[in-house]
């Protein structure tokens, strides 16, 4: 009886772990709509950006485009809608957008207490201060006293207020209401020092200072701000869609396959790994509510990974960043996906 009992058991695990995954409602509204709903930022550039050509930039939109790719079939089926700091949650908790994907903090009260889920990380970054050059100002801790802009509705003021008590400094500072009130005001004199992420800093420095040779970013970083996409609570199917197509641009890139290598790649590769990725080989769309194709869509469409870092943050864009921890986990950075198998 046991045995036979073992036997049934496993048979029903067998079962379940074979079964393809029941599509989700979120999965299902977007495809009876016909596009995936994105928020973005309402301006960044290497993030969120409209181009000259009317065109959203950003390594943010390539995730959202990635998404639709895989859902879709076309990575040109996003709205995107820009939301701010004020109501990028809102939006999400509402049902007006799909996905946020706005260079937002992952921390704990956000992740419990919001509804949300975090699917990943797609930028590593941390709080950190821009000041106008002068000789000797070579350290956050020498900023005692100083004045400081911040947009409001960020938690910048709060770990501001944890730093400088822990270094026994005082700050003052002044709220705008946005990050573009902000720099402007710092840009006028209004304050002494602005403070944000170092990735948005990078971006104010390259792209919105005028003589940005005046201006640097002091080396400290003062927080964690691991930054990346979130979905509503409540939906785990279209969860780990969102989580699955962030971890497979990062595989992608592990495994070599670029938007010019991958039609190459499907054709002649032997690789068990390339041939599942690809959709030549074992079927493991079908987990996802997905077809066997969404992977390959994903780098053939979008690009790994590395291709959205480099196009639009990269050496050789205005903001050249170097990848820092944004390096594959075998280049001695943090960027690494589980195994898409």
């Amino acid at each position: 009886m046991e045995c036979r009992l073992a036997a049934a058991v496993a048979a029903l695990a067998c079962t379940v772990l074979a079964s393809p995954a029941m599509a989700g409602k979120s999965l299902d509204a977007v495809k009876q709509r016909g596009t995936v709903n994105c928020g973005v930022n309402t301006g960044r550039a290497g993030f969120a950006i409209v181009d000259a050509r009317g065109e959203w930039r950003g390594i943010d939109v390539d995730y959202c485009r990635a998404v639709a790719a895989a859902v879709l079939g076309d990575a040109g089926k996003v709205r995107f809608t820009p939301v701010s700091t004020q109501t990028r949650f809102t939006a999400l908790q509402s049902g007006e957008i799909d996905i946020l994907a706005r260079n937002t903090t992952w921390m704990l009260s956000r992740d419990a207490a919001l509804g949300l889920h975090w699917v990943g990380v797609n930028f590593y970054d941390g709080q950190a201060f821009i000041v106008r050059k002068r000789p000797g100002l070579d350290s956050a801790k020498k900023l005692n006293g100083a004045t400081i802009c911040l947009s409001a509705g960020s938690t910048t003021e709060k770990t501001l207020a944890d730093y400088f008590q822990a270094n026994r400094m005082s700050f003052r500072s002044v709220v705008l209401e946005n990050a573009d009130a902000a720099i402007k005001a710092f840009e006028a004199g209004r304050c002494q020092v602005y403070s944000n992420d170092f990735g948005s800093l990078a971006v104010v420095r390259a792209t919105e200072l005028k003589n940005p040779d005046d201006y640097e970013i002091l080396p400290e970083l003062v927080t964690k701000e691991p930054l990346g996409p979130a979905v509503r609570r409540g939906d785990d199917e279209w969860f780990a869609i969102a989580r699955w197509t962030l971890h497979a641009m990062v595989e992608a890139e592990e495994l070599g396959l670029t938007q010019a290598n991958i039609d190459a790649q499907r054709a002649s590769s032997a690789s068990p790994e390339i041939r599942r990725f690809v959709g030549t080989g074992e079927d493991l769309g079908k987990h996802l509510g997905l077809d066997r194709d969404w992977s390959y869509r994903i780098v053939r469409q979008v690009g790994n990974y590395g291709d959205s870092f480099d196009r639009n943050l990269g050496p050789n864009t205005p903001i050249s960043l170097p990848r820092g921890l944004m390096r594959l986990w075998t280049d001695g950075g943090l960027m690494y996906a589980p195994p898409i198998r």
